[in-house]
């Protein structure tokens, strides 16, 4: 039995007549740009997530990047200051950092949620601190009331990437959710929200994409100036921009498959209890167990001892079953960043601060099939040759 990672082509099929629709209409309307499937996919997106408004921009990484320009430009930073982000993310979420020329303070994950460690987050503070970059990594929730605390006590923007959990919904009973958004919030908490619509992700596009969702009009209007080359006014521009725009086509598609975002959650749920109740391999350990309302499985990650990863990963090629590693090399670990004045965490000084469990992670990471499209049969399949592995 074959079992891809992910089949983009069976992904696509799921609703692949609407799709094709959609696109031949906007095909042939002849208008490609800042158009009215980008202002319906925005109004539904806002809508779906609760929030005022929503940005449709080029990717996630500029949604990130805008969002931090923004805040510089309405005064709530500036160059120098800090934001405290997670170690174990992607690259994306301290690009959008530096790019602005922000400083990032990289924080621990807890190993057995793999996202951030709200218990060191204060140890991290400075007076430079102005915002936590929050990644609900994986598609599970990494919002905790701790974090929500730190940020009304230290008056710090909560910015949140989203790239990996579309639909995600949080108890009622915290003190906030990431998507719907809360309107009972008040100050830095109702701060802004960064999605990628890269193909894979639970709402993907048929190409790159990305927006912002915020309840703060001022920041919605500058993200939309700043994503338009600087201009609210054609050929008036207020602030040097970029170009960054959802274009028509995956505006299009997206609503099209927004429509059935809850459905498509709820499937990669099944997968994922079937994941959780049946592997039972002593050498392959699961992340924390959450229930539905706080993961959405962009992804299903397994931790396996660094001297078992790659022959597990070959095992399971050999029966035709596709993983894949999040991520092998930390951000803080990459070239890019070898020489970067923040970067101490990679050094052999002995006052550097080292990055145990992120380094560890990258090294025991694996992620199995997960998705719209695996059946339980193909489930079947990956938990058995996962449990006879080395047995």
């Amino acid at each position: 039995m074959i079992v891809p990672f992910l089949s983009l082509e069976e992904v696509t099929a799921l609703h692949g007549a609407e799709i094709n629709e959609a696109v031949t209409r906007t095909v042939n309307s002849g208008w490609y740009l800042q158009g009215k499937e980008n202002k319906t996919f925005e109004k539904h997106f806002a809508e779906y997530v609760g929030a005022k408004y929503c940005v449709g921009c080029a990717n996630g990484l500029d949604a990130l990047t805008l969002i931090f320009r923004a805040y510089k430009e309405m005064g709530v930073m500036k160059e120098g200051d800090e934001v405290i982000v997670p170690a174990n993310t992607f690259i994306a979420t301290v690009l959008a950092i530096t790019d602005n020329g922000l400083v990032p303070v990289l924080c621990e994950p807890k190993e057995e949620t793999l996202e951030i460690d709200d218990e060191q987050i204060e140890g991290l503070i400075t007076p430079k601190t102005k915002a936590i970059a929050l990644v609900h990594l994986y598609g599970r929730n990494a919002y905790t009331d701790r974090i929500g605390e730190l940020c009304r006590k230290y008056n710090l923007k909560l910015v949140q990437d989203c790239a990996q959990s579309h639909g995600l919904k949080v108890n009622a009973s915290c003190a906030h959710q990431v998507s719907p958004h809360r309107g009972d919030l008040e100050g830095s908490l109702v701060g802004s929200f960064a999605y990628s619509f890269y193909p894979g992700k639970n709402l993907g596009a048929l190409g790159d994409g990305g927006a912002v969702t915020t309840d703060d009009e001022e920041l919605a209007t500058i993200i939309r100036a700043l994503a338009n080359y600087g201009s609210q006014t054609k050929y008036i521009f207020d602030y040097e921009g970029r170009n960054s725009r959802l274009d028509e086509i995956q505006a299009a598609v997206l609503d099209v498959k927004l429509r059935y975002l809850d459905e498509d959650n709820a499937h990669r749920q099944m997968i994922a209890r079937y994941y959780y109740d049946n592997i039972s391999n002593p050498l392959v350990t699961l992340p924390q167990r959450l229930d539905d309302t706080q993961n959405v499985y962009h992804i299903f990650p397994v931790l396996v001892a660094p001297d078992h990863r790659a022959a597990l990963q070959e095992h399971l090629a050999n029966n035709g079953i596709g993983t894949i590693i999040h991520y092998p090399v930390a951000p803080h670990q990459q070239q890019c960043y070898a020489n970067a004045p923040w970067n101490k965490y990679n050094t052999p000084t002995a006052d550097a601060r080292q990055l145990p469990i992120t380094e560890s992670l990258a090294s025991r990471e694996l992620s199995l099939p997960i998705g719209p499209t695996i059946t339980l049969a193909q489930a079947h399949h990956v938990v058995e040759q996962i449990n006879k592995y080395m047995r």
